[in-house]
């Protein structure tokens, strides 16, 4: 079960970082962090990979005043989504016929969805970004739904003002990728084993209930 569990989380990262490549590939729009991750790196001349890294631990630095505990999938999730990510670029070419961009466009989502529900399912923890997502509701009262908006409109809006690109791929993953998952998850869900650490346990159990009922309400928990 823990050999399942360890490659149901490593091939959902790779596979979130090669969704990111395919995204920024098509040409067509990123997802709200993306958007954020991209602007930034268009200002600074890193690479995508290597600002979705640094993002990554500086959102984790914003868990200490929400007490939130990382788990073991949360520190490789910070690592490897943007290692990926920059491998996904090196292999794919620019697209710049239409039709291709937008197959492009729906194998990113699919990859996403299917990545989505690998590290979600393996139960490793959540990623920074929904843990930070998931701790500001806990510590302020405010529902899980209206944590993640606030919190992706002000990083979409960053985003775009930094040069990041905004579109139809945007509204499509918005809409496509919390149904996709719902479909998906379960059978990517690996049953919890007897006994946990506590500190398993803890980094598991508060987002796992959380994840199941907002991934049918369309969107989903685990990405970055």
């Amino acid at each position: 079960m823990m050999t399942r569990r360890l490659i149901q989380l490593f091939t959902g990262l790779a596979l979130y970082g090669i969704s990111l490549a395919m995204f920024i590939r098509a040409g067509l729009g990123l997802d709200p962090w993306d958007v954020f991750h991209q602007g930034l790196a268009n200002r600074t001349g890193l690479s995508i990979g290597l600002v979705v890294i640094i993002v990554s631990f500086l959102v984790l630095l914003l868990w200490i005043p929400l007490r939130q505990m990382p788990g073991f999938g949360t520190l490789c999730n910070a690592i490897l989504v943007g290692v990926f990510a920059d491998i996904g670029l090196a292999l794919l070419p620019p697209v710049s016929h239409l039709a291709l961009q937008i197959v492009l466009l729906a194998g990113a989502v699919l990859v996403n969805a299917v990545a989505s529900a690998c590290y979600i399912g393996a139960g490793f923890g959540p990623g920074a970004r929904d843990g930070l997502m998931t701790g500001l509701a806990r510590r302020t009262g405010w529902t899980v739904r209206v944590s993640r908006t606030l919190i992706e409109v002000t990083v979409l809006a960053a985003g775009w003002l930094l040069g990041g690109s905004v579109g139809v791929g945007t509204v499509v993953y918005a809409l496509a990728i919390g149904p996709l998952v719902h479909v998906l998850l379960p059978r990517f869900t690996v049953a919890a084993a007897p006994r946990k650490s506590s500190s398993e346990s803890s980094a598991a159990n508060c987002w796992r209930p959380a994840e199941r009922r907002q991934v049918g309400a369309g969107w989903h928990f685990g990405q970055k």
